[in-house]
């Protein structure tokens, strides 16, 4: 049966060959009577073939847009068979040995001594314990003799004094003891002369022995209040008999309350000076303040409540109101402020700026009324700073010197009403360890009530210095001292006053230090290279050039 299957199944297939073969050829051309190259085939235009999809192969049901199934593709990994070297095996570190050279010792204490022209004698010596910072105590002495060529135009200077200090767990506590001798001579001379006027010039001298003590809270990183404690108090006389004694008790007490600083500064300050008569000048100083320091702001409001004791009685009240803000964070600040307070006079703080003064001095202190101020300061860089201020003032009883009239080369002083605008710059510069540089100026414009000039006051002043470091031996410095023509006040033989004028001046000085060895040192110093012999004060001329050379010895 199987066999008659496939007998018909193999007839059909040929004859479904045939069929097809048969189809495929074409039909026999039409005889025509047209001549060679007409159209002998015909063509027969079908409708182009359009597919149809069967029912039974149509899918009948619509996707499920809801399925969240998500498709898993098969992966394949070749792992390779591949080891990971891991250098955990780390040699363990050796200690550098020392070097069998001993480094340089740091030193605590030093010996100077030199010698220069115009019989120039410099002596010092400083002793300190040692380095532990914790626990400090040393002595100081200093030394400086010079003559000129002028009659008894001769300068001398001692200092001598002992001090201590010793950090606590919360204290610092701070000690001085020291004395300080300062003489020279009455040796003013007639201007265009080097004659003397007064034929046998008297010595003046000054001696002050000082004590001051202080107590201050150390820092803590989670404390909130701040206090400290001072005292000073010294003793001083001079040639003809004039004494000065004074002690100062100051203290201040702040405390942090969030955003706020509230705090107290307070001062006694007790002088009595005796000439020919006994004069007590006291002042008792108290300025409460509130301070606000925010992120991109300073302010401070306060008064200053100062009651002047003693031969005369004064109550003053001052506004303390100072500000500061950022315009360039760490390196530009605004700043400003308007306050006022008073200035005590001294015989001590008078014979500093001028050796040469009268006996029986008047004493008046100096109320600053008005004082106003503000300006720019900031950083540029971390060895950049500047500082730039406008100032005004407005004072009562100002201090100034002038010539007495019977014996013009000494000095009294008088006081006046006083209206002063200024402007004060100062830039400082440290590129490196090696280089530093410092310059201030100041520029004031005097407006007197009652006298004709501000006595020996300069309009400019220059300042600078800079230092430079060569090497590890050779070290160099340079100082500037510009001072603009002053006025003073003369009497002639008639006594008529005369205004007459002090020329400006310049005054450079440079000095070198070498290292000869460890700890031996050699250093030169040569001042007013210019050989100006100008006058800071009228009838009393400076040495010229002068030079000052010598040993250190550090140890």
């Amino acid at each position: 049966m199987r066999l008659k299957n496939i007998q018909y199944k193999l007839t059909l297939s040929i004859l479904l060959v045939s069929a097809a073969s048969f189809a495929q050829e074409k039909p026999e051309e039409k005889k025509t009577d047209k001549p060679t190259g007409a159209l002998t085939e015909e063509i027969v235009v079908e409708r182009p073939y359009k597919p149809v999809l069967a029912d039974a192969a149509k899918i009948r049901r619509s996707p499920d847009l809801n399925s969240t199934k998500a498709m898993k593709s098969k992966l394949k990994y070749s792992v390779l068979d591949k080891k990971l070297e891991l250098n955990s095996d780390i040699r363990q570190l050796q200690a550098q040995p020392l070097s069998l050279q001993i480094d340089r010792p740091l030193t605590h204490s030093y010996a100077k001594l030199g010698f220069g022209n115009f019989s120039t004698g410099l002596a010092e010596l400083y002793l300190n314990t040692g380095p532990d910072e914790a626990l400090q105590a040393g002595a100081f002495f200093k030394h400086f003799n010079q003559e000129g060529n002028l009659s008894k135009q001769q300068f001398s200077r001692q200092e001598i004094g002992i001090f201590g200090k010793s950090v606590l767990d919360k204290i610092t506590l701070n000690g001085e003891l020291g004395f300080d001798r300062n003489s020279t001579y009455f040796y003013g001379t007639m201007r265009d002369s080097i004659r003397p006027i007064n034929a046998n010039p008297e010595k003046q001298r000054y001696g002050t022995v000082s004590l001051r003590g202080e107590l201050i809270k150390n820092y803590g990183e989670n404390e909130t209040s701040d206090y400290a404690l001072k005292a000073d108090g010294y003793l001083l006389s001079d040639k003809f008999n004039a004494k000065e004694t004074s002690l100062a008790l100051s203290g201040f007490y702040n405390k942090v309350w969030k955003q706020f600083n509230i705090g107290l500064n307070t001062s006694a300050d007790f002088t009595q000076t005796k000439d020919s008569v006994s004069i007590g000048n006291h002042i008792f100083r108290a300025n409460p303040y509130i301070k606000l320091q925010g992120p991109t702001y300073k302010l401070s409001i306060g008064v200053n409540l100062v009651q002047e004791f003693g031969d005369a009685s004064r109550f003053n009240l001052f506004p303390a109101v100072t500000a500061e803000v950022p315009i360039v964070p760490e390196f530009a600040t605004v700043f400003g402020g308007f306050t006022g307070n008073v200035n005590k006079s001294t015989i001590r703080e008078l014979s500093n700026l001028n050796p040469y003064l009268n006996s029986n001095l008047a004493i008046s202190n100096a109320v600053e009324k008005t004082y106003a101020y503000g300006g720019i300061k900031g950083n540029a860089g971390a060895g950049f700073g500047y500082k730039a201020m406008l100032f005004y003032k407005k004072l009562e009883s100002m201090p100034l010197f002038r010539n007495d009239i019977t014996r013009p080369e000494r000095f009294n002083v008088i006081y006046d009403d006083a209206k002063v605008t200024g402007l004060e710059g100062e830039i400082s510069v440290k590129i490196s360890e090696q280089l530093s540089w410092l310059g201030r100026l100041n520029i004031n414009n005097y407006n007197m009530d009652t006298q004709e000039e501000a006595w020996f006051q300069p309009d400019f002043r220059l300042f600078s210095n800079a230092r430079f470091t060569i090497n590890k031996k050779i070290t160099i410095d340079g100082e500037i001292v510009v001072n603009d023509k002053t006025s003073a006040l003369i009497y002639s033989g008639s006594q008529t006053p005369e205004i007459v004028k002090l020329k400006s001046y310049v005054d450079f000085s440079a000095g070198a230090e070498y290292l000869y060895k460890e700890k031996v040192g050699i250093f030169l110093r040569v001042n007013n290279i210019f050989g100006n012999k100008y006058e800071r004060y009228l009838y009393y001329p400076k040495v010229g050039l002068n030079v000052i050379g010598g040993l250190n010895y550090s140890f």
